[in-house]
């Protein structure tokens, strides 16, 4: 039997998840792929979801209205500018979904996160991907001049994945004024909580400086909530209120709300679990840079090595390690810290890439 199928979707990718580690002579299996928290939830999270569990018979309510509450109180927004979604990812499609029509384009930097080609090809939409700088950054003048009259929306993920760089506020205050006032401008801060640059751009300055622009924000990293599917983004009412018309229905679930709702009042004790990720995530780079691997510095929750053409050797170290890492054939790899057991696995594996790297006389 024939099925039909939408045209070229044979040539469309699937999201690719994170690799599960291998347990290797015996050694315990760490899985770095997916840049998720090393931690369990906190017990009053895990207290609010079980307490919420004996109702999942009922859809939950599709407005949140407390959940949009919390949100708009922590960052002193109407609850008007906030729209949820299963994850950031889901609500960066539903934008897409919302601004554009089909034949429009969108732009983001290349390589920077992985959905949003697929999220744009989906919609029907272009992708407009922009190489990066050599450093490992987006190349704002070069998007600035890509601009044009059917760019709906430009991806700006600071810290970028899966480089880990940052975008500079006056450098984003200057691309924003270039930019016409009719394109969408999204600042992506899934790994806002991890960033200790003193001069990154700040998602919730640009949205009340500018108009065109609006905030992505995810639970799944420093909440340690990916298991539950819970992001939001913070803009006006009026891209909130097409947001929502877009969005799946009931696509936060009672279970991710409270658990939302409890993590924003837990933010003082998650804080010291991101600030432990921090420290952790310096002492690995430094190690990584001693031994002459070519890590870029990074203000998130993981690690990019720049190692190209040595990709699939450094590779095959991390698997022989018992480490999943995310690698990108020819281009790189995105390690996540992990706990300490982890990153004292990462620093063994880095000894021996060291003597792979080490120039042969």
């Amino acid at each position: 039997m024939n099925i039909p199928h939408r045209a070229g979707l044979e040539n469309f990718p699937p999201y690719r998840q994170g690799k599960a580690p291998q347990a290797v002579d015996g050694l315990e299996a760490f899985k770095l792929s997916s840049n998720e928290n090393p931690y369990p939830p906190l017990p009053s999270v895990v207290e609010a979801v079980t307490g919420a569990v004996s109702s999942i018979n009922l859809y939950p309510e599709i407005a949140a209205e407390e959940l949009r509450g919390a949100i708009a109180s922590r960052w002193e927004v109407s609850p008007d500018n906030i729209a949820l979604g299963a994850g950031s990812v889901e609500v960066a499609s539903q934008i897409i979904l919302a601004v554009s029509n089909p034949g429009d384009q969108v732009m983001f930097a290349w390589r920077s996160f992985e959905a949003y080609p697929l999220l744009a090809t989906t919609a029907g939409a272009e992708p407009q991907p922009i190489a990066l700088t050599g450093e490992g950054g987006h190349d704002l003048p070069a998007m600035a001049a890509a601009v044009t009259p059917k760019t709906r929306v430009i991806f700006l993920c600071n810290p970028n994945n899966p480089t880990g760089t940052v975008l500079k506020a006056a450098a984003v205050d200057s691309f924003i004024s270039s930019v016409p006032e009719d394109v969408l401008i999204v600042l992506d801060e899934a790994y806002v909580h991890f960033n200790r640059d003193a001069d990154t751009a700040v998602g919730i300055e640009m949205f009340r400086k500018y108009p065109n622009v609006a905030v992505l924000h995810t639970f799944s990293k420093a909440y340690g909530l990916a298991g539950l599917r819970l992001g939001y983004a913070i803009a006006s009412p009026g891209l909130v209120t097409n947001l929502q018309k877009v969005a799946v229905p009931f696509g936060v679930t009672s279970l991710a709300q409270q658990a939302g709702l409890a993590s924003l009042c837990a933010e003082d004790e998650l804080q010291e679990r991101i600030d432990v990720l921090v420290t952790e995530r310096r002492r690995v780079h430094d190690a990584l840079a001693a031994a002459g691997l070519p890590v870029l510095p990074s203000e998130a929750n993981f690690l990019w090595l720049d190692s190209r053409g040595q990709t699939a050797a450094l590779a095959a170290i991390f698997e022989d390690n018992a480490l999943s890492v995310r690698v990108f054939p020819n281009e790189g790899i995105r390690i996540t810290i992990g706990s300490p057991a982890a990153n004292n696995r990462i620093l063994d594996a880095a000894r021996q890439a060291a003597a792979l790297l080490a120039p042969q006389h």
